[in-house]
Parts: C-alpha cells; structure tokens; sequence
C-alpha cells in the first residue's frame, strides 16, 4: 500500500494539464493525460515552492517505445494521475528539446547508481534537487521492480517522514554533480589514440560488427574513431572492422530495405530485430560514414544504402521550412514496428509469381523470424552480398512495389520539430552523399536546410536556436549546435566554394568562445552562460548517440585554420585536445570525437583543386575517403589542372600529373607527427 498524502495540509494542486500549450510534439502526446503535467518554466517551479511537495519529473521524447507504454499504463491511469496531482508537481520534458536538463537529471540518476535509459523518471525538491530516481515502473510490481504506485507512495512518506534522508541524498548527489575529475596529464608522446584503437578492438565483434553483445547500437563517432585508425596506421583491421559493421547493417533489419534508413538499434547482437524508431542523427552520421566506405571500396551496397537513405530524407523527413524532422516513432496505434513488419501471406497476396525468389533473399517464411511476422533483412550468406546489377534492379522494382503498398498503411508518428544541430549532421552526409552519387538536389537540399536554420533566430543578436516547432523557436541554443553547424559550414564550404559558409563557420565559432568555453578546463558547456540557471551547468564533453560539442568544434577548428590560415582557431583545439587526452584510455568510447579532433591535428590535409583539373585528380582525392581531409576548388593561384595539397607543417609543391597526385596523397595520408 502506498502512503496517503492528507490534502487538507497542502494548498490546492495545480490541476490543469499545460501540454497543450507547448510546441513539442512529444510534449503535446501527455496533452490529454490526465496527469496535470506542466513543461519546464518558473510557474511549475513555483508552485511545487508553494506548495511544499516534491516535483515529479518526466523525461521523454517521442520515439521511445517504453515512454508510449508507460503513459498508456500510469499517466492516463486516473487512479495514479490523482495520486500524481495531489502529491506532486507534475513535470514533462522533451529530452531531445531540452538535453542540458535530460543530462543533468541522467547523471543524478547514475549517481544513485541505477542504470540510465527513458523514460527518466526523478523526483525533485522544489528547488530542482534530486533525491531519487528510476526509468520505466510498471504499473502493478513486475521484472523485479515495484509499482509505480508504490514508488510514489514511498516518494511521499519520505517527503512527510524523513525529510532529512532526502537533505543528505540531495547533497550527496549536487556533490557528484558539480564534481569535475581531474586527471594527470600524460606526456606529450603517449600513444593514446592507437592503444584506444588497440582496445577496441579486444571487444569488438569482428562477424556481425560492433560492441560485443546485446543490444547493438552504431556508435557512428566509435566507427568514425576505426576508420581513423585505419587511415592513420595502415592497419587493415582497423578498417575492416569498420566495414564488416556497415555491411551487416546495411543488410541487417535494422536497416529499412523499403523505405530507405536505419533504426535506433537492435535488441539482439546480430543487428536483425530492430527498436523501430528512426532518429535524423543517427541517419547523419551513417551517411557520412557510408559515404567514406563507399569512396574507399566501390561497395554497391553500400552507394545504394547512401542513395536509399537520402531518398527517405527527403520523402519523409522533410518539412515545409526546408529543415528536417527529428524522427519516427517506433509505434504505430500503440504497436512496435507494426508498420515495417510482414507475414509470409501478405507477401504472398501482393507478389504472386515474385514471391518465392523475394522470400528466399530476405529471409521471409510462414514462421517468421520475430514474433511470428517477417522483419526484412538481407544477413543470410547467400543474399548478404551484391547478386549483380540486373538481379538487384529486379529486386528493387519488387521493393518499390511493397513501399507504396506499405505507404498505406497507418504510419508512426513523426516528430516534426526541427533540432539544429541534428539537422547539421544531416547536413554533413547530405553533402557527402550529393558528391558520390552527382547528385545535385541533395547539395540543394543541405544548402537550403542550412539555410532555414542560419534564419531562425533566438534573440535579437541573431544567435541560432536549438529547437523549433509549430512557427516559433522552442529551446535555446547549444554548444551541440554550434559545433555541428562550424562542421556543416566547412563541408558545404568544400563542396561549393562559396566564402560564405568560411564566415560562417568562423562566426560560429566565435559564439562558442564567447559563450560557451570554460577557460579554465578548455571544455565547452552545453548551456550559453546567459541561458536558464539549473542547478549546475552541464558540460559537453562525452559522445552520447550524438558527439560532444568539445570534440566536434576541435576537429571542425583545425581544419578551418588551415583553410584560413588563421592560428586562433587551431590554439583552440590543441587546448582542448590536450585536456582530454588523459581521459581517453580511461573512457574510449565516451572521448571518440575527441580522438577524431587529435586525428585531424596530426593528419589535416587541405587539398585545392584547379577549377579544370583533370577528373582523374579529383578521383584520386575522393578515394583517400579522409574525414581529416578538407578538398576545394582553387578560384586563383592554381596553374591550370594542378592539384595543392598543405599540410600542418607546409605546403607541397603543386602536381597535374594522377602519378604525381597519388604519391603525394599516400606520402601525407599517415601525418606529419606520428604518435609516439
């Protein structure tokens, strides 16, 4: 039984749900709850103040299947709403709009040392100090944990009873908070970053890709830190690590073989069952790192799933403003995956004479292979690999036809509000893929979703914001968006030439300095110095799903300063590289864009191109697939079809020749200080 809360002590609850007048899509989903939710402002605050009752804090976003099943099961429950609106201050956040509170609150939760994940459920002080906190509770006592019913009434005899049990929680957890470790600076040539290379690998799963176990997740800035390594080190494993990942993703259910993109993650370790949900950033990123690996290897596969990928961008992610929605959910009416999943008959019904060749390639029979429906994937050894050009278009015509008939069915919801610095990595692989495949409508579509999000102003100081939904800006902007948006700028600066996207980087940068830095640790905050006061202010300066802003913008600095020429930007980046390179051997998967950024410092090439050199040149660069290198097309100062190619320590004498070109791209493609 829970503890019952005496009403005739307490001021009147608030009793009036306000979701319904925020912007946030997930936000407005509670909107009918009949929990009286409030969204993160000063009136929530307040009242809990007023009121003396603990805030009962919600973190969520839209795409998260265990977050739809705990709203159907507790919040829009009126038994445990009423005991919710009588003890507590109710409040909802959009974790993916406000990720400085969803990091201060996920930190609270491993300082009790309970495992992360959403729904982030805290209980607050009215002051916004936590004392306790979990993710999912049941609503009746299952998986060895206690009702959620049960957890608030502990909750509230704690409040009335043992006030001061929660003082010395609290304490001990802002302690935690607020603590920044210290660690002792290695010499200056330690060889950091091949031993965390060296370190993955001993957990890697060299058959199906990724981390060891279940579940998978693609960890695109730990991809990105192989293939690095690879380039670095002229160690083959490195790479094909890298490889044997995308190509089993490429063909594994995590990836939409009739839509086009790829899920969060699977439950399994062989990348087959997915967590249907599609999130923009991860699409980014994989983009990105697709482009690369079809650069280095002609894959076909991997080209297509580039092509694919980019058309479901555009079909199904694209807003009206030109920017890009921030995901799918992974239900639809309230089931997982019901939307990509098939029975044997339908496909039967739908591809008569077709059906058994369909079958035998993606894995589809009467039994199925989750749940007793058909996840389509291509992992067999047989239909793993390409099965020759006039095979796969008759596949594709098969796929095509299952899409429009897919499309109507009901569909997941869509988030459609528009987060800048996930729109930025899009941004990035759109780029990348518009070079690969010659295909100028992505080029246009990256330059008009940067675009829309350079237009959107938080402020009359014209700074960027960091989400925007239903016409108005709904969070301030971060150190993520910035950084992202200084990377965004420097590859669309590549692909066009345009000095534009050069200030605009720079400016960007700017903001981060002026705004965001810690001097005396070289990191970056995540929240603006001028921003909503929290309890602490977060740093960003760990990869997550998304890498931190720290890393990115050191990365994004070097190779701008040697572009521009400019040394305050490259200062930078050794300032911050420098401070996390003790911190790397001890977290390697939480600092991988750190090691990108201490990659690009020992291995940045700045390749210019005359606008007439010979296409065979510019073939050659494309195929160096080096995210450290930065490639351009010289207006002046080129002599007619020669390639320039500078380094961190000079600039080479120019080449026309493709001989001349390869031996001066194999000669600097390791860098000009090599580790240890």
């Amino acid at each position: 039984m829970f503890a019952s809360v005496r009403p005739e002590t307490l001021p009147s609850p608030m009793t009036r749900n306000r979701l319904a007048e925020t912007a946030s899509p997930y936000l407005r989903q509670h909107a009918n709850n009949p929990v009286a939710w409030q969204p993160w402002d000063e009136t929530a605050l307040a009242e809990a103040r007023h009121r003396d009752v603990p805030i009962h804090l919600s973190i969520g976003y839209s795409a998260c299947h265990w977050c739809h099943v705990m709203a159907h099961e507790s919040f829009s429950d009126p038994a445990t709403a009423a005991v919710l609106n009588e003890g507590f201050v109710n409040i909802k956040v959009d974790r993916e709009e406000r990720p400085d509170i969803d990091q201060i609150y996920m930190r609270a939760l491993a300082a009790l040392g309970e495992p992360g994940g959403w729904p982030l459920t805290m209980f607050l002080t009215p002051a916004g100090e936590p004392f306790w906190g979990g993710t999912y509770f049941p609503p009746e006592p299952r998986y060895g944990r206690p009702s959620f019913r049960q957890v608030l009434g502990a909750i509230t005899e704690a409040w009335d009873k043992k006030r001061d049990t929660i003082e010395t929680n609290t304490a001990a957890i802002l302690q935690r908070l607020r603590h920044r470790p210290q660690h002792d600076p290695l010499p200056a040539d330690a060889p950091v970053l091949d031993a965390a290379a060296a370190q993955l690998l001993t957990i890697w799963d060299h058959q199906a890709g990724g981390i060891n176990g279940a579940p998978k997740f693609p960890q695109a800035p730990v991809l990105d830190l192989l293939w690095r390594a690879s380039i670095r080190t002229g160690t083959d494993s490195y790479r094909d690590a890298v490889l044997v990942t995308l190509q089993t993703m490429s063909q594994g259910g995590i990836y939409d073989h009739l839509g086009g993109g790829f899920a969060r993650y699977t439950v399994d370790d062989a990348w087959l069952v997915p967590h249907f949900e599609k999130m923009l950033s991860d699409n980014g990123q994989l983009l990105s790192l697709l482009c690369l690996a079809a650069e280095r290897t002609g894959s076909p596969i991997f080209r297509q799933r580039v092509s694919e990928t980019c058309d479901w961008l555009l079909r199904e992610m694209l807003l009206p403003e030109g920017a890009f929605a921030a995901s799918l959910d992974a239900d639809t009416e309230g089931e997982e995956g019901a939307t990509y999943v098939w029975t044997a008959e339908e496909l039967q019904d739908l591809l008569g004479a077709d059906f058994d060749a369909f079958a035998e390639i993606y894995d589809v029979s009467h039994a199925g292979n989750w749940e007793g429906k058909t996840i389509l994937n291509r992992l067999a050894p047989h239909s793993a690999a390409w099965l020759g050009d006039d095979r796969e278009a008759g596949l594709r015509a098969i796929r095509e036809r299952l899409r429009q008939h897919r499309d109507k069915r009901p569909q997941p919801g869509r988030d459609y509000k528009i987060l800048t610095d996930w729109n930025a990595v899009a941004i990035s692989g759109l780029v990348q893929a518009a070079q690969l495949l010659s295909r100028p409508d992505l080029l246009a579509a990256a330059e008009r979703a940067f675009a829309f999000l350079g237009s959107v102003a938080d402020g009359p100081d014209g700074s960027l914001c960091h989400a925007w939904a239903d016409g108005r800006v709904t969070a301030s902007p971060l150190a993520t968006d910035y950084a992202q948006m200084m990377r965004s700028a420097l590859d669309l600066y590549a692909a066009t030439g345009s000095p534009g996207y050069l200030a605009a980087a720079s400016d960007y940068f700017t903001r981060l300095e002026t705004d965001y830095l810690d001097s005396d640790s070289n990191a970056y905050h995540l929240s603006a110095k001028t921003a909503e006061t929290l309890i602490t202010r977060p740093y960003s300066d760990s990869d997550e799903a998304m890498p931190n802003a720290s890393g990115v913008a050191a990365e994004a600095a070097i190779r701008l300063s040697l572009v521009t020429g400019e040394p305050r930007y490259a200062a930078r980046a050794r300032a911050i590289i420098e401070n996390f390179r003790s911190a790397i051997i001890r977290n390697i998967i939480g600092t991988a864009s750190h090691q990108a950024a201490a990659d690009t410092q020992l291995r940045a090439r700045h390749v210019s191109l005359a606008p007439d050199a010979a296409p065979e040149l510019q073939a050659l660069v494309h195929a160096e697939a080096d995210p450290a290198l930065l490639c351009d097309v010289a207006a002046e100062g080129l002599a007619p079809g020669a390639l320039r190619l500078c380094d961190q320590e000079r600039c080479h004498p120019d080449v026309s020749g493709s001989g001349e070109a390869r031996a001066l791209l194999a000669a600097t493609r390791r860098g000009v200080a090599r580790e240890g």
